[in-house]
């Protein structure tokens, strides 16, 4: 589990309650904004709680689209954060819908590989695992690509309200314990709850020691 300190969660929540506006959606590279400010990119399955946990972590309802339709997002969604500008957080498209044509799971893989390998501002990207399952192959599909990009990573536990303190502990445990063998990711684990607001304060501050 993540360590930090009450001044630094302090900065984070002050900074995540300043200005935060929805920038652009961009279906293709070339659609992106200027690599002007760091940039923080969420990566997760389809129904791994992403919105949800933006819209905490934002402190703003509203603010990405929670939809019951896993895999709704299939661009990359921007948001500024500051004025002036700081650094932007970057929703990418949910992974792993079963139910999408083979011609959008490709469109949906170059778009992000090409995304990861060609954006020099991005300085990390936050991996949302589902706590109630852990890691799943599809997880690890990303990962890898994290990997070979070499663009550093966190993993963060989503829906950790949902099961027991001791089955989240372990779930954080093996997980922590898989991060750990691989070269981009960060040690540490943030298990969140956008419903209780668990870990969201440590997730703000990882985001903005992230961007450092």
């Amino acid at each position: 589990m993540s360590d930090f300190d009450e001044e630094a969660i302090e900065a984070a929540r002050k900074i995540f309650a300043g200005p935060i506006a929805f920038l652009k959606s961009a279906p293709k590279l070339e659609h992106l904004p200027d690599a002007v400010v760091p940039e923080v990119a969420f990566a997760g399955r389809s129904n791994v709680g992403k919105s949800s946990l933006l819209n905490a972590l934002t402190n703003r309802n509203g603010l990405a689209r929670t939809s019951n339709t896993p895999g709704r997002t299939q661009e990359l969604n921007y948001f500024d954060v500051g004025e002036p500008l700081a650094f932007r957080l970057v929703d990418m498209p949910g992974y792993g819908f079963a139910k999408a044509p083979k011609d959008v799971v490709k469109k949906w893989r170059f778009l992000i590989n090409d995304f990861l390998r060609g954006r020099d501002v991005l300085k990390r990207t936050l991996v949302l695992v589902d706590a109630r399952h852990g890691l799943k192959d599809v997880d690890r599909e990303i990962m890898d690509m994290l990997d070979k990009a070499a663009v550093s990573y966190r993993i963060v536990l989503t829906k950790a309200d949902k099961i027991k303190p001791t089955e989240l502990a372990e779930v954080a445990g093996r997980t922590a314990e898989e991060a750990r063998k691989r070269p981009a990711a960060h040690p540490d684990i943030i298990a969140t709850s956008s419903e209780t607001g668990l870990g969201i304060p440590e997730l703000r501050a990882a985001v903005i020691e992230a961007i450092g």
